[in-house]
């Protein structure tokens, strides 16, 4: 009985000591990682995050950049932080995808990391080279498995979300083509306009001005739903049932960082993004605003993490 009473009075010390701190989160500088470079989508997201929390809390919110190792160094550097709301990490679709794909992680992309919200989802669309006979997804299946091997696809890299969507496609639409990996949408979409690949799946933010401009055609988005950043473009499962990739961007803190703070950052957040300047900014970025709560993206972590994990294993895509 006392040591049902000790955990008790525990647990309720706890609670209150969460609420408190809550309460006067927060008292000092707010950190957010992006793991990516400066001038991305990601960064330019983060910064205009991190400027309207700041108003809203009275206190400075910074973005500090740390890019690199498929985004494995700003997430060790976050699960490692001290769990108190102050250092939050901008994570990307990476982040449950490198325990699949990578032989080392130093991470759990689940028990690490308290998840707060996902903030948005970063369209992604199925595009071809413009002299590609092809207009609708189902017309570049038909062409695929009338020229078996012919075609190719440009990726951003191995294990990339571009890589594991085109894969996916060919498993679920029975399809071929080969990878051809390069560093980043730039060159490919060099290739992909001069013909050199015909195919790519790529984030609509650095494909949108080849695409309006003619260079590149857009055949679907590759969310579940009609993306509200790429209107008239129907999804990949229009043609393909089942098929849904949502490459995404979302808060987390580390593991243990107290609830009434969680849900303090995520009433704010929630707040800054139903605003119709911020929602037109995502929009600007080839975002849409998803803004879930806590639990909801826990949730769709794990499935990612799911999804993609089988994904690779059955392309057998593995980095050492």
């Amino acid at each position: 009985m006392m040591k049902k009473l000790t955990g008790a009075l525990c647990l309720g010390v706890m609670l209150m000591n969460g609420a408190f701190a809550a309460d006067n989160f927060p008292e000092r500088a707010v950190t957010i990682v992006v793991p990516f470079s400066p001038g991305g989508a990601t960064d330019i997201l983060a910064r205009i995050l991190a400027e309207r929390m700041s108003d809203e809390w009275g206190k400075p919110v910074v973005v500090e950049n740390k890019p690199g190792a498929g985004t494995m160094i700003a997430s060790n550097h976050v699960s490692r932080a001290k769990p108190d709301g102050y250092t939050m990490l901008l994570a990307a679709s990476s982040l449950g995808i490198a325990p699949s794909v990578y032989s080392k992680v130093d991470y759990d992309p689940v028990k690490d990391f308290t998840p707060i919200s996902q903030v948005a989802s970063v369209v992604h669309v199925l595009e071809v080279n413009a002299d590609l006979p092809v207009k609708t997804v189902q017309e570049l299946i038909d062409y695929m498995k009338a020229n078996p091997g012919k075609l190719s696809y440009a990726s951003v890299g191995v294990g990339t979300s571009t890589q594991l969507e085109a894969e996916m496609f060919k498993s679920m639409a029975g399809v071929d083509m080969q990878q051809i990996p390069y560093k980043g949408s730039s060159p490919a979409l060099t290739d992909l306009v001069a013909g050199r690949v015909q195919v790519m799946f790529d984030a609509w933010a650095s494909s949108g001005p080849f695409v309006k401009s003619g260079k590149v055609r857009v055949l679907a988005v590759t969310t579940a739903e009609p993306s509200p950043s790429v209107p008239n473009v129907p999804p990949i499962a229009t043609a393909v049932p089942g098929f849904a990739a949502m490459p995404w961007l979302g808060l987390v803190a580390p593991a243990g960082t107290p609830e009434p703070i969680v849900q303090k950052i995520y009433a704010t957040l929630s707040k800054i993004v139903k605003e119709p300047k911020i929602q037109e900014k995502f929009t600007g970025l080839g975002l849409d605003v998803i803004a879930s709560d806590p639990q909801t993206f826990k949730a769709f972590i794990e499935q990612d993490i799911r999804t993609w994990g089988k994904v690779a294993s059955e392309a057998n895509i593995r980095i050492d």
